[in-house]
């Protein structure tokens, strides 16, 4: 790479990470201060900024034009910015009286420290970029940038129905910085008129390097083979103690922390009551079950039961590159508990195969970044598939079943905020069915393929079987009008008897897209690069599903 691609570069991902510094409240900015006239790199950023002036001000002291010492200012801003967040956020927890407070709280401490650690390996990209995709290497930051944003909306969600003045405090705080993250995607999305702006002819194109990662090692078996034989695997799990260990979290004590070398915990036939939290940094967990109607982990924490919605969650994934095969997560807290989450995906690249969901409300949290899912069945009732990742089911059984009464249910609730974020629900082939018991509901219940949770929540839905229970409107309100002109609803070439969309709803937001729109949406197109999927050894198309 030349001299000058290398500075731009750097330029690029140093902006980047300064502007998407995590938490920052308005008293700490650098208040009323300019970038200077002889800094262009700075102001052609800001140029493709929607805060412009949030922007300017995170850059005012970024005015050397040595790429280091960039970094090194943009991280010194960072260290002290997200310390005196938390420090702030650590009294506020300290100071309430209510509970429902401090868990909320609580959720903001982990979400935002989360987002800390995708502000730093933005950082550390830099060192890595080398010749090839430039396409991927961006979509790793998109995807890194783009939880962000989806951190802080998690911190603000936390408090719905809290008491006192807490919430708002918490979203005054977390104003700038949820701009500062909109603003690093703007960024990213702008690259092209940026470099040009800058006059200088291109950028070298970038190889995804993921922080030591080698794909050729994820899959260390055949995922058809007996696993039970294999020597690839680190750990049995087995109830009846033919096994290392009789449950799953004393299988994870045995991976090292910060582990980066892929690590097989094969759960025999059981049926495991426990919570299973795969730490974050704890990368490259593969976890095998005998069958997911054979192996299931169950458990019964809910939003009814005084737990915020993101720690209902039977299963957590909060690390990257995680896998499982064969295996069911279940949240068995019912219908009359509200949310309680299965499982909660909030880890990178992860891969499910042949994995059974259950629950009723909010079965399956999406919550961030990329995910795909191929053959697994999904069971609940109202938005029980929901977040704001971007996740793609391939030939994945979506099955609705009964509410309690005068409910109705909705089988995605997506939650997009910003217009660059790469958030969206794509359904590509499977089935949309419904259990008997909800099919003899008298009188009938009505269902929905899904609804608005945030303002541009996008979900996709192509080459589905859609049963007849699902209501003609297609979809439904969340509240009022709330979102209905600003979401992304696209169905195409569907099949069955509530696959016609004469009668949907006529919204701003329903999208008739034509084939080459629908096969943007596969995931060898809308996730860029793939090799993490084909690295996991299961079922796999990157274009559409075949009829």
């Amino acid at each position: 790479m030349s001299g000058t691609g290398k500075f731009a570069v750097a330029a690029l991902v140093v902006a980047i990470v300064v502007a998407t510094i995590v938490v920052v409240s308005k008293t700490t900015a650098l208040g009323g201060a300019q970038i200077t006239s002889s800094n262009k790199a700075a102001e052609a950023l800001c140029a493709q900024t929607d805060y412009k002036e949030t922007c300017r001000q995170s850059l005012a002291n970024s005015n050397s034009s040595d790429p280091k010492k960039l970094v090194q200012a943009a991280l010194e801003y960072s260290v002290n910015t997200i310390a005196a967040a938390v420090k702030q956020s650590a009294a506020y927890k300290e100071a309430a009286e209510d509970k429902s407070v401090k868990d909320a709280l609580t959720v903001c401490e982990e979400v935002l420290n989360a987002a800390v650690d995708d502000l730093k390996r933005s950082v550390n990209q830099i060192g890595d970029y080398d010749s090839g995709s430039s396409g991927e290497f961006l979509e790793e930051l998109k995807s890194w940038l783009s939880a962000v944003g989806t951190y802080h909306q998690t911190c603000v969600d936390a408090f719905d129905n809290t008491a006192g003045d807490a919430a708002e405090k918490m979203k005054e705080l977390l104003k700038t910085g949820e701009e500062l993250a909109s603003n690093g995607l703007a960024m990213l999305d702008g690259i092209s008129s940026i470099v040009q702006s800058l006059g200088f002819k291109g950028i070298s194109s970038g190889r995804r390097l993921l922080a030591g990662f080698d794909h050729a090692n994820r899959v260390l078996y055949d995922y058809n083979s007996a696993p039970a034989g294999d020597a690839a695997i680190n750990a049995v799990v087995a109830q009846d103690g033919s096994g290392q260990f009789k449950t799953i979290n004393e299988a994870l004590k045995m991976v090292p922390p910060q582990n980066n070398n892929t690590f097989v915990i094969f759960v025999k036939a059981g049926v495991y009551n426990e919570e299973v939290i795969i730490p974050k940094h704890t990368n490259k967990i593969v976890l095998l079950g005998e069958g997911p109607t054979k192996t299931r982990v169950t458990g019964r924490k809910s939003f009814a039961g005084g737990v915020k919605t993101y720690y209902t969650a039977t299963v957590g994934v909060n690390s990257d590159d995680f896998v499982a095969k064969d295996i069911a997560f279940e949240n068995a807290a019912g219908a009359a508990n509200h949310q309680a989450v299965a499982l909660r995906v909030s880890g990178d690249r992860a891969v499910f195969f042949n994995v059974h969901i259950d629950g009723y409300q909010d079965s399956l949290y999406t919550h961030t970044y990329r995910q795909f899912y191929r053959d697994c069945t999904i069971s609940g009732t109202i938005d029980f598939v929901f977040g704001d990742a971007l996740a793609i089911f391939q030939n994945t059984t979506f099955v609705v079943r009964r509410p309690m009464e005068n409910q109705a249910c909705m089988v995605t609730a997506q939650g997009r905020k910003d217009p660059r974020s790469l958030g969206a629900i794509v359904i590509d082939g499977g089935r949309i069915t419904a259990t008997p018991q909800f099919l003899a509901a008298d009188p009938p219940v009505k269902a929905y393929l899904g609804r608005p949770w945030k303002e541009l929540s996008r979900t996709i839905i192509m080459q589905a079987e859609i049963g007849g229970f699902i209501s003609p409107a297609g979809w439904s309100e969340w509240d009022g009008n709330y979102g209905l002109d600003t979401c992304y609803y696209a169905e195409y070439e569907n099949r069955g008897p509530g696959s016609e969309t004469g009668k949907r709803v006529q919204w701003k937001g329903i999208k008739h897209i034509d084939e080459a729109t629908a096969e943007s949406w596969t995931p060898g197109k809308a996730l860029v690069g793939d090799t993490w999927i084909t690295a996991a050894g299961v079922p796999y198309e990157p274009g559409m599903m075949k009829a």
